[in-house]
């Protein structure tokens, strides 16, 4: 059976890419055990520096395999709603949440459909790009159902609360632009995949450690307090200053050439 998620590492940057293009990368349980452990992975790997997620195929997912989930529940397979000891999030919610948990820049790429569990998973990513043809929902009340793969924690970031009502109340599909407009991707492109790698190549670029702590700062003190928010700067800051590779980006940015960094800690 061919890899559900492949991974390839190069010049820092992993690859990520959900690949059962035949069922436009819909939500198997086997899938989200992938997905899951795909993030895992990059996620303590040292060498990498950026991520880009994608999908392969006509679409980036399209959301659950209904058909999947009745087999599932058959079979008594994984429970969607259990957590595991180490996490706030159970199964269910890991394939969007998964992406804030590695400590460097995740790009999705997304093209064709992004629907239902496929939107939540693109939404776990720190950037979106789309291309033209990218249609977007929030489609889990077509199913009866709401959205339970950690929207609540990821769509709050991107849109007002109306919008993300609006959305999530009507199950529309959205189309790139309506898309970009309300904040759900960053940007559309003709080739999101090619820029996703540009993107991630000029992140790999810099210091690994201080985009790490970038990272941190915005995931922890975006919704924290005036005063939690300023402390975790100074802290981060005092973290990064005389380290090697700070040292190292400052010498190299006065010599005029391209740094080179140890792997991030």
């Amino acid at each position: 059976m061919a890899e559900l998620v492949k991974i390839t590492i190069a010049d820092h940057v992993a690859d990520v890419r959900l690949n059962r293009p035949d069922k436009y990368n819909a939500l198997s349980p086997d899938m989200f055990r992938a997905i899951i452990e795909a993030g895992e992975t990059v996620a303590r790997d040292t060498r990498v520096r950026a991520v880009v997620l994608s999908g392969e195929g006509r679409g980036f997912c399209a959301g659950l395999d209904f058909q999947g989930f009745v087999e599932m529940g058959q079979s008594g397979a994984l429970n969607l709603l259990d957590n595991r000891p180490d996490q706030i999030a159970n199964n269910a919610q890991l394939p969007g949440m998964i992406w804030k948990q590695v400590p460097v820049p995740v790009i999705a790429a997304l093209h064709g459909v992004a629907f239902g569990g496929g939107l939540q998973i693109a939404l776990g990513a720190d950037i979106r790009l789309a291309a033209p043809n990218t249609r977007l929902s929030v489609m889990e009340i077509k199913w009866g159902i709401i959205p339970d793969m950690s929207a609540t924690q990821t769509l709050r970031d991107l849109v007002r609360l109306d919008v993300a009502k609006e959305l999530t109340f009507s199950g529309r599909i959205v189309e790139a632009v309506e898309a970009a407009q309300l904040g759900l991707v960053t940007r559309i492109c003709d080739d999101p995949l090619a820029e996703a790698h540009q993107m991630a190549a000029e992140y790999a670029a810099k210091n690994p450690n201080a985009i790490v702590a970038a990272k941190h700062l915005f995931e922890t003190a975006w919704h924290a307090d005036a005063e939690a928010g300023l402390k975790l700067e100074a802290s981060l800051q005092r973290s990064l200053m005389g380290t090697p590779n700070q040292i190292e980006a400052a010498t190299a940015n006065f010599e005029k050439r391209a740094p080179r960094f140890a792997d991030r800690v």
